[in-house]
């Protein structure tokens, strides 16, 4: 023990590394160069445990109290470790813990003075003494060793007996939540909504072109509706209304196409003052003015058409609307020709 006492006690005076940090003044009758034994030593875990498990940490270190201002302290230099199986996670650390005086010029400190050792191998271990050179504010120079202390590692016990050899386990995967699916699901239906809205707007935009270019001429989609009701059967007294209802509206529908005003929203006297004015051939105009007059009696004072009233009632609405088409084309003709004309005087000039 002396021996390794005194090793010590070189070892902390030869040291380059100086402190310049308060020591006590328990030792007043110490000889310069002598060593000295402390008690004071401390071993702390960081972390609470009823055991020390390997790989936990603590600090080692000593307490001093009552340190004169002015003195200085040697600290063994332990970067490379302090002993076998006991590795420093921190070198040393000086806090202040006590001062003694006034704060601008105290006369005395009590310090804490520690580092934070591991281990990581299972066992007990005897830690070496804590041996620190100090320079008094007398000049006086001497060492100081603390009482070492002892600590004991253990691993998780393992019960042998039962004890199996597992693969690693893989990532656990949480199961998703309605929320968490919420905003993609939210996403997925917005985009859906946006392409069939897109998609209905350009079935319709070509539906619509479609129909303009290949759209029927007012003529003919008359004369197709009056032919759904080429038949007898009409003439009943219970269909009679049908009939002449169906009769009337197509050629209310082809006189707005064709002379240009609502004579869907007339009446026949508002009709007939309309066509009066136009090229309508005379016997024309008053058959087919008869044929509206005897549809408002049968629509609207429920009277009965006599069978030759219904026998004539299809024929002059096709026979109006294949005179006044006719009418029609040679006035367009007429108009061709007539801008043919000019566009060739047009040419000669």
């Amino acid at each position: 023990m002396k021996k390794m006492l005194s090793c010590a006690a070189i070892l902390a005076l030869c040291l380059p590394v100086a402190f310049p940090v308060p020591v006590s003044g328990q030792d007043a009758a110490v000889k310069p160069g002598e060593t000295i034994e402390m008690t004071g030593s401390f071993l702390e875990p960081l972390q609470k445990r009823d055991s020390a498990l390997i790989a936990d940490q603590f600090r080692y270190g000593f307490h001093l109290k009552d340190v004169p201002a002015g003195t200085r302290f040697m600290l063994p230099d332990l970067s490379k470790g302090l002993m076998d199986s006991v590795d420093v996670v921190s070198p040393w650390l000086v806090d202040t813990v006590k001062v003694h005086g006034s704060r601008k010029s105290p006369s005395a400190y009590d310090i804490d003075v520690s580092m934070v050792l591991t281990s990581f191998e299972e066992g007990r271990r005897d830690l070496v003494p804590l041996a620190v050179g100090r320079s008094g504010p007398d000049g006086r120079v001497d060492t100081l060793v603390f009482d070492p202390q002892s600590i004991e590692f253990f691993t998780m016990p393992v019960d042998t007996a039962t004890y199996r050899i597992h693969d690693i386990k893989g990532q656990i995967r949480y199961p998703l939540t309605f929320a968490e699916l919420l905003p993609y699901v939210a996403l997925v239906w917005g985009i859906a909504i946006v392409a069939i809205l897109v998609w209905i707007l350009l079935s319709r935009k070509k539906a619509a072109s479609e129909e303009a270019a290949y759209k029927d001429p007012p003529y003919v989609v008359a004369l197709r509706k009056l032919d759904h009701f080429r038949s007898n059967k009409y003439w009943a007294p219970e269909k009679q209304k049908a009939y002449y209802s169906g009769i009337t509206d197509a050629l209310r529908e082809y006189i707005a196409a064709r002379f240009g005003f609502d004579a869907m929203e007339m009446t026949t006297a508002e009709i007939f003052g309309r066509l009066r004015h136009t090229d309508v051939p005379a016997d024309l105009y008053e058959e087919i003015k008869t044929l509206f007059e005897t549809a408002d009696y049968v629509k609207f004072a429920k009277a009965f058409a006599s069978d030759e009233e219904n026998a004539v009632a299809l024929p002059s609405a096709v026979r109006f609307v294949t005179t006044t088409y006719q009418s029609q084309l040679a006035e367009e003709e007429a108009k061709a020709a007539a801008s043919a004309g000019d566009n060739a005087k047009g040419g000669e000039k």
